[in-house]
Formats: C-alpha cells, sequence, structure tokens
C-alpha cells in the first residue's frame, strides 16, 4: 500500500521514519513488536491504578472489571494498530488525512502534549520510590533523582525502535517473573483465593469509572500504536501484537497492582518487593519497569514534533519534550494522576475513533493523495471530534455507560456518516 506525504519536509530521513511511510526493507517481526508494546504497557502507574480500583470491588468482581476493561482498551489499540501497519504511517500523520494539514496539528499536539505529561508522572514515580528505597529524605534528593532519570529514560528512544527493542528484550521476561513471583506471595500472605475473596471493599467506585481509568492508563499511548505498527509486516502482525500489549499486557499489570493492594495494603508494587526484603531487585524491577515505558513515551512525543514541525527528524523533540516532562515531574504533576487518567479517557479515545472511521470511509484503498493536494482543516472530521469528545464527557459526568467507548463509537459513527453524505452530495452535483 502505498502513502505519498511528503511536502517539502526537513532534514535527512531518520531511520525511524517519523514522516514517511515505513519502507517494507525497515518492517519488523510480531515477536519484535510484540516485545517493545508489552515494555510499554508493563508499567508502574498502570499498577497504581489497578490498585485503586481494587479496593473498590471484591475480589470476584474486580476480576471481570479488570478484564473488561483491559478487552476495551485492547480492542480499541488494536483497531488502530492494524490501520497503521497497512499505512505504514505514525498516527499524527494519519491525523493529516483525517483532519488536514493543519488540523492534524492539534491531534499532534493532544497527543504529543498528553506525552509529555506521562513523561513527568513516571520521573515522580522513579524519583518517589528510589528514594524510598535507598532512604534518601528530602526534596533536594528526589528532585535530584527526577533530573537524573528524566535524562537517562531518554536515551533509548533518541536512538529509536533499535534502542527500544534491546531494551525490552531483557527487561520483559525479567518483570514476567518477579511480577508473577510476588503475586504468589502476595496470595499466600492473605490464604489463597478464599483469603482474597472474603476481603471487603474499602472504597467506592461505579463500574463505569473503573472501566474508564484502566482506557486511560493507556488512552493516549494505545492511540500511538501504529508509531509502532507501522513496522509490522502484515497489518494482522500488527493488529495481534497491539492485542496482546494492551490486553494481556495490561490486565497482568492491572491484576498485579490489584492483588498487592489487597493483599498487604499496599498499591505501589516496588513497596510491595521493599516489603518482602527484596529491595535490590524492586530497584531493579522499578528501573526496568519504567524505563521501558518512558523510553517508547519520548518516542511518541518525539514523532509528534516531527509532524508539527514536518521534520525528518524526531531527536531533537525527544529531547524537548524529555526536558519538558521533567520539570513537570518537578512541579507536582504525579499529584493529580486519577483525574489525568480520566481526562485522557475522555480526550484521546473520540482521536482515535475519528481516524478508524475516516480510514473505513475513504482510504481502505490506500492513502495515496500526496500532502499538499490535502485540505488544511478537515472540518467535518474536526466537528465529529468535537461532538464525540463532549459525548465521552456527558456520560463520565452522568455516569452512563463507558466514556471511552462512547467517545469511539460517536467518533466512528459520526465520520461515516459525514463521509457519505458528503460523497452523496458531490455525486448529485
Amino acid at each position: 500500500m502505498s502513502s505519498s506525504v511528503r511536502n517539502d519536509p526537513v532534514g535527512e530521513v531518520d531511520p525511524d521514519y517519523p514522516i514517511d511511510p515505513v519502507p517494507s526493507a525497515a518492517r519488523k517481526s510480531l515477536f519484535s513488536l510484540a516485545i517493545v508494546l508489552l515494555g510499554f504497557t508493563f508499567f508502574t502507574p498502570t499498577m497504581l491504578a489497578g490498585a485503586q480500583v481494587g479496593t473498590a470491588f471484591s475480589a470476584g468482581t474486580l476480576f471481570w472489571v479488570l478484564l473488561l476493561g483491559s478487552v476495551v482498551l485492547g480492542i480499541y489499540v488494536a483497531a488502530i494498530g492494524g490501520i497503521g501497519a497497512r499505512t505504514g504511517l505514525t498516527t499524527v500523520m494519519m491525523c493529516r488525512y483525517s483532519l488536514g494539514t493543519t488540523g492534524s496539528k492539534l491531534a499532534s499536539l493532544l497527543l504529543g502534549g498528553t506525552q509529555v505529561g506521562w513523561y513527568g508522572v513516571t520521573v515522580a514515580t522513579f524519583a518517589g520510590l528510589t528514594a524510598s528505597a535507598l532512604e534518601w529524605e528530602g526534596r533536594a534528593a528526589e528532585v535530584g533523582l527526577m533530573l537524573a532519570g528524566g535524562a537517562v529514560m531518554g536515551v533509548t528512544a533518541y536512538y529509536g525502535y533499535k534502542g527500544m527493542y534491546a531494551l525490552s528484550v531483557v527487561s520483559v521476561p525479567l518483570m514476567l517473573v518477579l511480577a508473577g513471583w510476588v503475586t504468589w506471595r502476595s496470595l499466600d500472605e492473605v490464604g489463597g483465593w478464599s483469603g482474597l475473596s472474603a476481603i471487603e471493599p474499602t472504597s467506592s467506585m461505579t463500574i463505569a469509572v473503573a472501566v474508564t481509568v484502566v482506557v486511560g492508563t493507556f488512552a493516549s499511548g494505545g492511540t500511538q500504536a501504529p508509531n509502532w505498527t507501522r513496522f509490522a509486516r502484515t497489518p494482522a502482525a500488527g493488529f495481534w501484537a497491539c492485542l496482546v500489549a494492551f490486553l494481556i499486557g495490561e490486565f497482568l499489570m492491572l491484576f498485579f497492582g490489584a492483588i498487592g493492594a489487597l493483599s498487604f495494603g499496599e498499591g505501589d508494587f516496588v513497596l510491595v518487593l521493599y516489603q518482602l526484603g527484596l529491595v535490590g531487585w524492586g530497584l531493579v524491577f522499578l528501573v526496568a519497569n519504567l524505563w521501558t515505558t518512558n523510553d517508547n513515551t519520548a518516542y511518541n512525543f518525539g514523532v509528534a514534533g516531527a509532524e508539527i514541525a514536518n521534520s525528518r527528524s524526531k531527536k531533537p523533540f525527544v529531547v524537548g519534550g524529555v526536558v519538558l516532562g521533567t520539570l513537570l515531574a518537578v512541579t507536582g504533576i504525579y499529584d493529580n494522576l486519577i483525574e489525568y487518567l480520566v481526562w485522557l479517557g475522555i480526550l484521546v479515545p473520540p482521536l482515535g475513533g475519528v481516524v478508524i472511521g475516516d480510514f473505513l470511509a475513504r482510504w481502505r484503498g490506500g492513502m495515496t493523495v500526496a500532502a499538499d493536494r490535502l485540505p488544511a482543516v478537515e472540518w467535518r472530521n474536526l466537528a465529529v471530534y468535537a461532538v464525540a469528545a463532549v459525548a465521552a464527557w456527558w456520560s463520565n459526568e452522568a455516569e452512563w455507560f463507558i466514556p471511552p467507548v462512547v467517545g469511539v463509537v460517536v467518533a466512528i459513527a459520526g465520520v461515516l456518516a459525514v463521509q457519505r453524505t458528503g460523497r452523496t452530495a458531490a455525486t448529485a452535483a
């Protein structure tokens, strides 16, 4: 499938092709994609979200709530990931076709901006837990760890897909072994499944809010799954790599976090390791867990910046985003995590829904239109996004159904409707 997106881009071609279709010679295997994406979804703040959801439900209900949230996220991400594999383009570059060459800047700012925020959350998590393990007290020590962690975590993103794969292929198996072992210890702590089932909820949360929180953990990152699946050899490989990472990987992280919270009264998996006397392994898990996610995050805002500037190199934008994200960590973005996740679950999925709907309506035969022939703003699709985002917000406020699902469904249906109406009008004229 061919895609013509060049429009006098700046600089030499980056081997990660931030604004160009990935050529067939650069495509990767399903295993390679799954490992990189699993490294993305194996994320300590996801465990924190699982812990907060876990205290609101009985063990039996909790399993199904976490699974429902993971299924919603996994199917949504797999759909857009398969499209990324077919087009060979990043999410923000596909938004040029859906929203126009100027309208796509909104998507780049939203997606890149939320990823900068996530970078700050991750850096703050790293600094707080490392300071706790090393028993370093005082704000100065924590800020120092934020600055050091923020700089180091951006290194593999700077070197692109190869750097992220090399890190993930080592860290993902290690994290699975550690997480599985601690989950077994957690169940032993409370007397097995029967003991876990006897634990009463200590907080309240509706199923809709719980699913929104689950989807919110990777609403922005999952919407940008095409940044990696564009390297897939087939659309099916892109689809399945996303399903493995964003359904199975996401569910495991939520489940591990929830079990640790219920068994030890501690929502942070790393602190559970500390309680078991495994401070060294806790630090290893922490660094591997957060680094494999944050380099993907940095990669995302790097390609978003490249789209805004129409630059073939993502590297300057990786550096700039790392600096900004680290500054956000220092200013305390971590303190508003759940509210942040809810808003991501409202604002970001409708954007992915617009891309999916527009692909189904207009681009299944290939994105063959040159970038300089695209409109500056595709107003109909932009209006659909606004309506879908408002619908998701209303769903959250009214506590009706699941806001991310509402946003995606309204966006897909809306784009199919307006594009079909537009074609009918053009034919009649």
